[in-house]
């Protein structure tokens, strides 16, 4: 076995019973001569193997020279995973690499029965697979033996220190011996994994493996740009037109996992659902189901985007961007492994295109630009499958031969010919009918706005061409606007603002032009009803509207209508006065100083002094203001009554109080 040189005899065994020829570069890094029993922080892709990676690096340092392992007891190594499907999944990718060695691989995850793990625990394990939280229960508990550890593996580092885990995690290393050897194994090292492995890992090699530094070679990256109310049309598109044997559809919430699920399920697709609301045993049995080839989509959010391996992923659909470089590269991780192509394709709506652009930028990848499959051309593609189905170049068997002869006899070939066709078309979901949206090309293609010669003048726009007008009932009395009233007839039309025209809005009507040869389609996809959204309705003119008799509203219309300010006040006439030029010179009286001032102002100056008044002006009779008296009341004396001593005696006397002794 010379092709796994430097590693141990039953593990090279095993990768030869599993089909292995050759080992990525990160398991040839781990299992080299200088590496051996040392710490190590090793960073590289999704998909690169690294499970296999730290099992190779684990078999010297826990057999320690023995071919098989003893009695299980203590563990003697443990793998701490971020979440619960890539914790069994490193069980699951053990237990066949050691299986000839003898080993008792157990596992301890949230969300499984903890008094079942306890009992494994109790018989004994060499290696123990877990996620932090319950691992930290388990050792609090007593149940997990810790004293006897050899080597501790943080795969995944970085995710969970991004899931909160750091406490947990320095829980766990602070509970091993020291003498352990820590192998951490990380997507990304940002600060926070460098400084976690300088307090917990002595004299760490560093490793980056060559796959760190560029893109994975064996994923291509798509950008589909659409409409974006054509998003899951075009999701759809694309799982018809590549019909991967597996595929995942990444979706941010989980409101748009459920109702992605329930439309996909409407639509024939057979399809899981993968999200963190979700049981574990929900979630075991929904990557079961892809692994069997019972579901063949898989909708899920983020939580699978680290670690889960499916087996023949072909395909990777992101439906709603990723929120960072980073979880796009782990979510297209998932496909394009182990040797195997695959494809990521990225639903970019159009207003979401430079956001797109700078996650590819970042993440270091080159993606094709191009539109999503259309209607066409997944039929055309599913026309290529039936005539490239190997069944036609099979011979009838001999169980087969009356029955086809009785076919052909009966119906003949043109009929049993298109008989097979549609039984083969009703059994597919019909593709989806996009709208047509401009090419993009990506900014780092483009020439610079600076550089662009000044000589080369902006192409004028193009003539529309032959259109039909339409009219809308509302106008700008209804507060009509194009930034909304344009995606309103794109969706519900079927059409692209390219199809669109002119548009001029009168105070209760709004025209519209739109291309004839689209016209068509845009009565069919509005309906018998021409009603559009907000109560407006539609309909086609013959010719092109007057646009002189009223434009922005006729003025006689609005007075009639009381939209004007002076409803019901007649306009004031001047008579026969002339135009201001056709006034005469001398009718003019431009501005000058003037020496007649009444108030007795100094003549010839332009400062006037204010008029000082002596008294009433001599035109208006003085008036003398009348004098009132103020009546004058007697005050009413009240005299205090006295009492004599019978009244005196008859009162009620006061009551007095004693003093309550102590005690």
């Amino acid at each position: 076995m010379t092709e796994f040189a430097g590693v141990v005899p039953a593990i090279a065994e095993a990768l030869t019973k599993r089909g292995y020829t050759d080992l990525t570069p990160v398991q040839l890094a781990v299992i080299a001569p200088e590496l051996e029993g040392r710490d190590a922080l090793v960073s590289a892709q999704t998909g690169s193997g690294k499970t296999v990676a730290f099992g190779l690096a684990l078999a010297p340092t826990l057999l320690d020279g023995a071919d098989r392992f003893g009695r299980p007891g203590a563990p003697l190594a443990l793998v701490v995973a971020p979440t619960r499907e890539l914790a069994l999944q490193v069980k699951r990718e053990l237990d066949w690499l050691y299986e000839l060695t003898g080993a008792t691989v157990a596992s301890c995850v949230g969300g499984m029965d903890i008094r079942s793990e306890r009992r494994a625990l109790e018989r004994g394990a060499h290696i123990v697979v877990g996620t932090p939280g319950r691992i930290c229960d388990h050792i609090r508990r007593e149940a997990l033996d810790m004293s006897s550890l050899k080597a501790a593996v943080l795969d995944e580092a970085d995710e969970m220190l991004d899931l909160g885990f750091r406490e947990d995690l320095e829980f766990i290393l602070e509970s091993a011996p020291e003498n352990r050897r820590t192998l951490m194994f990380s997507a990304t090292v940002p600060r926070s994994i460098a400084n976690l492995a300088k307090s917990y890992q002595r004299d760490a090699v560093r490793l980056a493996t060559q796959s760190e530094q560029k893109q994975h070679v064996d994923i291509e990256y798509r950008a589909l740009t659409v409409a974006p109310a054509d998003r899951e049309n075009a999701i759809i598109n694309v799982l018809r037109y590549y019909e991967a044997r597996n595929a995942i559809v990444f979706c941010s919430t989980r409101a748009a996992v459920n109702h992605l699920t329930a439309r996909f399920n409407n639509r024939g697709f057979s399809v899981v659902a993968l999200s963190g609301e979700l049981s574990q045993n929900e979630r075991t049995h929904a990557l079961q189901a892809m692994r069997d080839g019972r579901a063949r989509v898989c909708i899920a959010t983020d939580v699978a985007a680290r670690g889960i391996d499916l087996p023949g992923l072909e395909l990777v659909i992101h439906a709603d961007l990723p929120t960072n470089s980073d979880t796009l590269l782990h979510r297209s991780g998932r496909t394009g492994r182990a040797g195997n192509k695959g494809i990521s394709a990225m639903i970019v709506p159009t207003n979401s295109r430079r956001k797109a652009e700078r996650l590819l930028r970042e993440a270091n990848t080159n993606a094709v630009w191009a539109k999503p499959p259309s209607a066409d051309e997944v039929s055309a593609r599913d026309d290529e499958r039936l005539l490239a189905d190997p069944s036609f170049s099979e011979a009838p068997r001999e169980e087969e031969e009356a029955l086809v002869k009785a076919l052909l006899e009966k119906f003949g070939a043109d009929k049993v010919a298109a008989a097979l066709v549609r039984m083969t078309r009703a059994n597919r979901s019909a593709p989806e009918d996009l709208l047509d949206t401009p090419s993009f090309q990506p900014t780092g293609d483009r020439q610079p706005r600076g550089d662009r010669p000044e000589s080369t003048p902006r192409a004028p726009r193009s003539e529309f061409g032959d259109s039909v007008w339409f009219s809308l009932s509302a106008g700008r009395k209804q507060n009509v606007e194009p930034r909304w009233l344009i995606p309103m007839l794109c969706r519900i039309g079927k059409i692209t603002k390219q199809e669109i025209g002119a548009i001029k809005m009168q105070q209760d009507e709004t025209f519209v032009e739109i291309a004839r040869d689209w016209s068509e389609r845009f009565n069919e996809a509005v309906g018998p009803k021409k009603m559009l959204e907000k109560g407006i309705t539609i309909r086609e003119l013959d010719g092109a509207p007057n646009f002189s008799a009223a434009p922005r509203g006729d003025y006689a219309d609005r007075k009639s209508k009381g939209d004007w300010k002076g409803e019901g006040k007649p306009k004031r006439s001047y008579g026969d006065r002339p135009e201001r030029s056709e006034r005469a010179a001398s009718d003019s009286r431009p501005f000058e100083k003037r020496d007649d001032k009444p108030w007795g102002g100094k003549p010839g100056k332009g400062k006037f002094d204010k008029p000082k008044f002596d008294g009433p002006r001599s035109d208006k009779p003085a008036f003398d203001k009348p004098k009132f008296d103020k009546p004058k009341f007697d005050k009413p004396k009240f005299e205090k009554p006295t009492f004599d001593a019978a009244g005196a005696d008859s009162a009620k006397p006061k009551k007095k109080f004693k003093k309550k002794a102590n005690g």
